[in-house]
């Protein structure tokens, strides 16, 4: 009897070593591809109608999709701290872009601006620090950084390299050499700096030590304001807008802003395309170094795309659009916060699967963790949990997910916070003091405010949402 007891262990034991504990010798590389202001409806995978990603496609017919990956806050900075300490933004204390919006002292607001900080605190730890410190990993950061200026960039948080990271949240002089970025000198003058980024991922890859298992973090400037065409793509694009519409871009009006109601803009498509030659280039690399089946793939947005911009511009929008979802970066109706999600992680997802359940942007500390076969700690990633049962296809417990954005966003977004509980969404509005209740599984665009027809329901989850923001010491918005 104990003989059989044994010899079950070990076979459990083997089993989950083979999937996600690798001996340290042949623990996997991690490629994570974060993507800046990328819309949900952005990639061919999810239904662009004018945008072409293939292969971004190629990545989610190759590995896991996920239909409803959220990130943890509608605007960038609080995203990408929640990615990698695993924490929600509301713990860390950055819940708005860094530096954020001020107001004039005149501006007709009912709240006064919430401080938060302008850094990622140096005593969180970050993925990075875990990786390279419990695994000796090679830690490779290129691109946006967004989390502090000197002293506080991505070197000073886990990372041995960093290509391009500094305080800025746009490209510093722009997408074209000469540029200004102070951690990323050009070579010459025209290049372009999405060509360059990859250029140098790929050079990290071929050069990495192959004793010792790397993350390379390639965070895009792409495809954030100011709105310049990739010269390789951009006529191409003209030439399919010119073919496909013959009619002025429509608009959308939400609450007091407008949002674009058509994917058609020539520039943004060639700055998504930019993107997906990028990924391309880069998994190319990753197959012909031998290294496919031991490097987990990941790919994700920070916030949703822009999409909605205050009425007073005159204009039909932002430059993307995020139809079938509601509205867009700033806000957190679904366009705001639902995100291009895939993960390929060899061994353990199948080609092609699909992953229908909510999942959030502080999942990855964990999930990461586990895939490397370290152990996961909660009071280290306390708001996220692994998805390797996701992974694997299995179902996973179900959970609230929570967002506090108490800001104002130059998309006319006005402090708030929402929750999601199953299918049910409840967002509050704390400039008019009411909320909005919605049924994703039925109504993905929240089209129908279900607040007052619901009552009981919608109290129910406006008390939970409190309690978590009490639970965390959110900082609530002031009177002015």
């Amino acid at each position: 009897m104990f003989r059989l007891l044994a010899l079950l262990l070990a076979s459990v034991a083997l089993s989950w070593t083979s999937v996600t504990d690798a001996q340290a010798t042949d623990r996997p590389n991690f490629v994570f591809f974060l993507v800046d202001d990328l819309g949900w409806a952005d990639v061919g995978c999810n239904g662009s109608p004018y945008y072409e990603t293939p292969n971004i496609d190629a990545l989610a017919a190759s590995g896991m999709r996920f239909t409803q990956g959220y990130a943890a806050c509608p605007v960038c900075s609080p995203t990408r701290a929640s990615i990698l300490t695993g924490r929600h933004p509301v713990r860390v204390d950055i819940t708005d872009w860094i530096p954020g919006r001020r107001l004039a002292a005149d501006a007709n607001v009912r709240f006064a601006h919430v401080e938060d900080r302008d850094h990622l605190a140096l005593q969180e730890i970050t993925i990075a620090e875990s990786l390279r410190d419990q695994a000796d990993y090679q830690t490779f950061f290129l691109g946006k950084w967004h989390l502090g200026g000197e002293g506080h960039w991505p070197t000073d948080q886990g990372f041995d390299v960093n290509i391009g990271g500094c305080d800025k949240g746009s490209p510093p002089g722009g997408y074209y050499a000469p540029w200004k970025n102070p951690n990323l000198a050009a070579k010459q003058d025209g290049e372009y700096l999405t060509k360059r980024l990859t250029d140098e991922a790929t050079g990290l890859i071929q050069q990495a030590d192959r004793e010792r298992p790397f993350l390379l973090y390639f965070s895009y400037y792409n495809v954030h304001t100011p709105i310049q065409a990739d010269r390789r793509t951009v006529n191409y694009f003209q030439a399919k807008a010119a073919n496909l519409f013959s009619s002025p871009t429509p608009s959308i009006t939400e609450r007091d802003a407008i949002s674009r109601a058509r994917q058609d803009n020539p520039d943004y498509a060639s700055m998504v395309r930019a993107v997906d030659l990028s990924v391309g280039e880069v998994l190319k690399t990753i197959d012909q170094a031998g290294l496919a089946e031991n490097t987990v793939v990941i790919f994700f947005s920070d916030n949703g795309g822009l999409c909605t911009l205050p009425v007073r511009r005159k204009s039909s929008g932002g430059p993307t659009s995020n139809l079938p979802l509601r509205s867009g970066k700033g806000w957190l109706y679904e366009g705001g916060i639902r995100e291009p999600m895939i993960i390929r992680a060899p061994g353990v997802t199948q080609a092609g699967s699909v992953c229908e359940q909510p999942v959030v942007s502080t999942d990855f500390f964990p999930t990461i963790l586990a895939l490397a076969g370290l152990p996961t700690n909660s009071k280290l990633h306390a708001d996220g949990v692994s998805l390797v049962p996701q992974l694997r296809g299995e179902s996973a417990d179900p959970r609230s997910l929570f967002w506090h954005y108490p800001h104002y966003h130059g998309s006319n977004w006005k402090p708030g916070a929402a929750i999601r509980r199953g299918q049910w969404k409840l967002i509050e509005f704390y400039e008019t003091n009411n909320v909005e209740l919605y049924d994703l599984s039925n109504d993905p665009g929240e089209s129908k405010d279900l607040s007052l027809s619901r009552s009981k329901l919608r109290d129910e989850l406006r008390r939970e949402l409190k309690q978590w923001q009490q639970s965390l010491n959110a900082k609530m918005p002031a009177e002015r």
